[in-house]
């Protein structure tokens, strides 16, 4: 191979490096393990000589067929850990695109498409799929991989992985997406977050569903509720002592997955990070990520 098709070639491998680490992500919902995925899968491709990764008619597919494998092995091992897992487990938040921060082309975070695929609501069902469900409906359906390829991925038939699909859609349908577009949740998110602060029970109340539920991950490395806590009743009284997050915490609006949510911060460090899901202008789900592990592209003081 003459060494401008080499480059060429390498060139066009490294241009998949943003859609490997989005399909990643949504299969596994951590940023980290989708960056060790990425790492992994060009580690694979690099392993090979010169002649074999020449001979490969499509890269993108070789790579995306190498990263869903291993995300595959990587959901069938997750259950055992999360088994051992401290109280509850919330994907990995997500923050807004920086534009321009320093570093923002290193930072995995700024690869990832913000669109209603990695809405936390969505990413928390995808979580009560199995893994092979999980992996057939994010290739073909998110990423519209025709089923003959997601069978590469999976060791199954096209119509096993169809079959896959169809049981995955059959549960994002039993949890629909939430309907309030978000100019109307996030005006939901800044009166909780002034009402919070005020100690307003009566607002907080009227905003919250009465069956509201509240889920938070400290993964066993700070405080945080072990099991979900439902009831507005329950969650008015637990939350209106903002203090119980630490002296001289802020509180700040931003966008969390792609939609409006709220951070907790200590001396411009981010301690905690809400999503939320809001139904009819009213919250009925709350994710609070305070495992220190799973903040890391909220650290900065402009996260």
């Amino acid at each position: 191979m003459n060494e401008t098709h080499e480059d060429d070639l390498d060139d066009a491998v490294m241009g998949e490096r943003r859609r490997l680490t989005n399909l990643a992500y949504r299969l596994l919902g951590s940023l980290a393990d989708a960056e060790d995925v990425v790492q992994e899968t060009y580690a694979r491709w690099y392993a090979q000589s010169e002649q074999q990764r020449a001979a490969i008619e499509s890269p993108g597919g070789w790579l995306t067929t190498v990263a869903g494998r291993i995300c595959l092995n990587l959901l069938g091992s997750a259950r055992v850990r999360r088994e051992r897992y401290v109280g509850e487990w919330i994907p990995e938040p997500l923050p807004a695109h920086r534009e321009g921060a320093a570093g923002a082309a290193a930072d995995p975070a700024d690869r990832i498409t913000l669109d209603e695929s990695v809405h936390m609501a969505f990413l928390v069902v995808l979580e009560s799929m199995t893994p092979a469900e999980r992996v057939a409906f994010v290739l073909h359906d998110i990423f519209q991989y025709p089923f003959a390829e997601v069978a590469e991925v999976l060791g199954r038939s096209a119509a096993a992985c169809r079959q896959l699909a169809t049981s995955a859609r059959r549960r994002i349908r039993a949890s629909p997406a939430p309907a309030t577009p978000s100019s109307a949740q996030a005006g939901v998110v800044r009166d909780f977050k002034r009402a919070w602060e005020a100690k307003d029970v009566r607002s907080l109340m009227d905003l919250l569903d009465p069956d509201a539920t509240v889920i938070a991950d400290g993964g066993g490395l700070v405080g945080a509720l072990l099991e979900p806590l439902t009831g507005r009743e329950n969650i008015v009284r637990a939350y209106l002592d903002v203090t119980r997050f630490g002296p001289e915490t802020t509180f700040l609006e931003r966008t969390v997955n792609g939609q409006p949510g709220l951070i907790a911060q200590q001396g411009g460090v981010t301690v905690t990070v809400f999503a939320f899901r809001i139904v009819d202008d009213r919250i009925t789900h709350i994710w609070g990520v305070r495992n220190p592990e799973k903040l890391r592209p909220w650290t900065s003081a402009d996260a």
